[in-house]
């Protein structure tokens, strides 16, 4: 029985970057459990910046108790628990996997390609062909042209 517990087969990260996930860090590589937790942080603190903002008392020489704002209920959305955790995954998705090919999902590393359109692709699939890029690369072609040679009208001389 202890046998059993000696030994567990690993598991990768919950957000699919790649490493191995902890069952202590929420079956997170360690990385990717730093960034949930700096991001926790950072939406607490601006919780408490509303709420002390929102909640603190007016002072008044003429009123003795406090009066306490509420903000009216069309300016501050109202989110369920399944919409944050679906915003937070979007959220954390893209940011998470930047070295895998948008094209195969293999791994790329310090080699990944980034392409104009925004993806990072492989190096067979670097070049705009394969990866079936949107990136206008005409348009940005004659932008570059016009912005260089300016159209220049002499002035007209006036004949004596």
């Amino acid at each position: 029985m202890a046998e059993e517990h000696r030994f567990q087969a690993p598991r990768l990260c919950v957000n699919n970057c790649g490493f191995f996930g902890s069952p202590a860090m929420q079956d997170l590589c360690s990385k990717c459990y730093r960034d949930l937790q700096m991001k926790e942080q950072q939406s607490s603190s601006a919780m408490i910046a509303l709420n002390q903002t929102l909640g603190s008392p007016a002072t008044s020489s003429s009123s003795p108790s406090p009066m306490i704002l509420t903000p009216p209920s069309d300016s501050v959305p109202s989110f369920t628990a399944r919409e944050v955790a679906a915003t937070e995954e979007a959220a954390v998705a893209p940011a998470a996997q930047p070295n895998r090919c948008s094209t195969c999902r293999r791994r790329v590393g310090l080699t990944g390609f980034k392409c104009r359109c925004g993806l990072t692709c492989c190096s067979s699939h670097r070049y705009p062909e394969e990866h079936a890029c949107g990136f206008d690369f005409k348009g940005m072609g004659r932008e570059q042209i016009s912005k260089a040679n300016p159209v220049i009208k002499a002035p007209k001389l006036d004949k004596i």
